[in-house]
């Protein structure tokens, strides 16, 4: 497991959302830090203890044979507002690492899409696995895809 990022996401984000353009700056950043996740080019939205708001605009670049976005931009898209909604909530000294993840496609998934989580923060940084969900909606608000990510969370280690 990393190192905890909570404490510095909480930071950067109060620090970067109060400016003209700072949401969109943030999620740069984050994709500078997290390059994979960066290639999605989603803004966020909402990033509040336990709750995240991702919005992920159709490009060509993400599109499968089905003219639709692809399956992985998909679970890349909800694992990355489940992350954020958790590791932005965790306490000091935690550390969290994906251990499994459940995806369901609903529907071709077109246009503007939210990726929305909330999940509830746990108070200690005490080993366990928690199930974290987040549905993905279509301007239409119809979900094209529901999303279950197995965290594992725990007490940083001393070097």
């Amino acid at each position: 497991m990393a190192q905890s990022i909570g404490p510095a996401l909480r930071k950067h984000w109060r620090r970067l959302v109060a400016l003209p353009a700072g949401k969109r700056l943030f999620s740069r950043l984050l994709g500078q830090f997290v390059p994979y996740t960066g290639t999605l080019g989603a803004t966020i939205a909402v990033l509040e203890p336990g709750h995240c708001v991702v919005l992920l605009k159709e490009r060509r670049k993400l599109r499968n044979h089905l003219r639709s976005v692809h399956a992985m931009a998909l679970a890349n898209l909800g694992e990355m507002a489940t992350g954020l909604a958790l590791m932005n909530g965790l306490p000091e000294k935690t550390r969290a690492i994906l251990t499994r993840f459940d995806i369901e496609y609903l529907k071709k998934a077109r246009g503007l899409l939210t990726a929305e989580c909330r999940c509830d923060i746990p108070s200690s940084n005490q080993d366990r696995e928690l199930d974290v969900r987040c549905e993905i909606r279509d301007t239409a608000g119809d979900v094209v895809s529901s999303v279950t990510a197995h965290w594992l969370i725990g007490p940083e280690k001393e070097h």
